[in-house]
Parts: C-alpha cells; structure tokens; sequence
C-alpha cells in the first residue's frame, strides 16, 4: 500500500493573488501566508505576490498565473462580507467556483484563503485573531498539496 501525504517543505514558486477589498483583513492574511511559505523554505525571490481589486477578479488573475507553468501552487486571500443584498452569494460563489476550476483544468494547488463572513468582526478573527490566520492554512494547504502532486508525478511515496 502507498500512502501519501503532502510535507511542508519547499516546492518550487509560490504565487499569491490577494484582493484589496477589505485591504485591514487581507494583509493580515497576506502576512500569515507569507510566513507559512517562508517556514517551509520558499525562498523570498520564489514567492510572488499579486494584488487585484477584489475578490470576483481572483479567479482571472489566478488562472494567468496558473496559465504560465511558473507556479508550483498558488494562494488565493480575500474577504467577502455580508451586506444587506444578495451581491455577497454572487461574489463568493463564483471566487470559489472559479478557483477551484482552474486548479483541477491546471491541477495546481490553490489555496483557498477567501473569508466568506457575516462581520468584520469575524473576518479579524480569521485573519490572525482567535481563530487563526486563514491564509497561513491556506498557503500551508496548498505547498502540501504540491509537494502531494510532486510526489505523484515523480512515482516517489
């Protein structure tokens, strides 16, 4: 039997697309996942950091990235909040959708550091309060992810 699972270690180039939109709570999750890839070696001239807008143009950016074959994973950050209108499903749901279709069509980690919240409140809490940094776990996510894949493409356990 084979078993694998994903080392954080370093995995070859790293790309990060963040969302300006709720810029307070999304450098927060910039700097955590900043901080995972460089625990887990990704040297600073590996690690590229992409700002877009907000979180709807993610998906485009991510995917010209995922499109270059430059990247052994990618990190997604951003923060939709809640509002009185429906706009908050729309966005969120197709951040996602989007995301994940460019990682399985590249099969390339994406992170999925997107805070989907009611409150402000509770995106500060998930950018580096009581309940963590997500985007730490997000990049963490994604170079075990990659380093999975390495493994499956080189044949190694």
């Amino acid at each position: 039997m084979i078993e694998r699972e994903g080392q954080l270690l370093h995995v070859g180039r790293v790309g990060i697309v963040v969302s300006r939109y709720n810029e307070l709570v999304t450098r927060r999750l910039l700097e955590g996942a900043r901080e995972a890839c460089l625990e887990a070696g990704t040297p600073g001239a590996e690690l590229e950091v992409n700002w877009v807008d907000g979180a709807f143009d993610l998906p485009a950016v991510a995917s010209a990235m995922a499109q270059s074959g430059r990247y052994a994973a990618l990190v997604a950050l951003g923060a939709v909040i809640r509002g009185d209108t429906p706009h908050f499903e729309y966005v969120a749901g197709e951040c996602a959708r989007g995301l994940m279709r460019l990682s399985v069509r590249y099969a390339l980690p994406v992170g999925f550091g997107v805070l989907t919240v009611d409150t402000m409140e509770q995106a500060l809490e998930r950018a580096g309060g009581a309940a963590g940094n997500k985007g730490r776990e997000a990049a963490e996510a994604a170079i075990r992810a990659a380093d999975v894949l390495n493994r499956l493409r080189t044949g190694h356990a």
